[in-house]
């Protein structure tokens, strides 16, 4: 395990408690392995979808979040639908479904910009 990295379980705790935190809304999707388990996030904003975020290895061998699958103008079934084929791909991953007010702000507090 990288050095840089928490255990997936203490990530997804984190994050959960930071949106509850601001108000929001976090749901455990699907439960991946406590250590080493990929994160994806699923973000909406009342019920809508905006983005997802996946926690990736990056050339440098640090960890960061990318936007991956559909764009803030998918339909409920389209978001279903990529996150199970991840589920599908990856069995070790955990899914986080995160409903928070400013999900513009909250992307750009995750993913680091330079």
């Amino acid at each position: 395990m990288s050095r840089d990295r928490l255990p997936a379980h203490i990530e997804v705790a984190s994050l959960i408690r930071a949106v509850q935190a601001s108000a929001g809304f976090a749901a455990i999707l699907k439960k991946g392995d406590a250590d080493r388990g990929a994160l994806l996030l699923s973000i909406a904003s009342r019920g809508q979808h905006f983005a997802c975020l996946e926690r990736v290895l990056s050339i440098s061998g640090s960890y960061a979040w990318e936007r991956v699958g559909p764009g803030d103008s998918a339909g409920p079934q389209e978001v279903s639908d990529f996150l199970a084929r991840r589920t599908r791909f990856d069995e070790d991953m955990w899914i986080l479904e995160l409903d928070i007010a400013s999900p513009e702000r909250f992307i750009a507090e995750t993913i680091p910009t330079g």
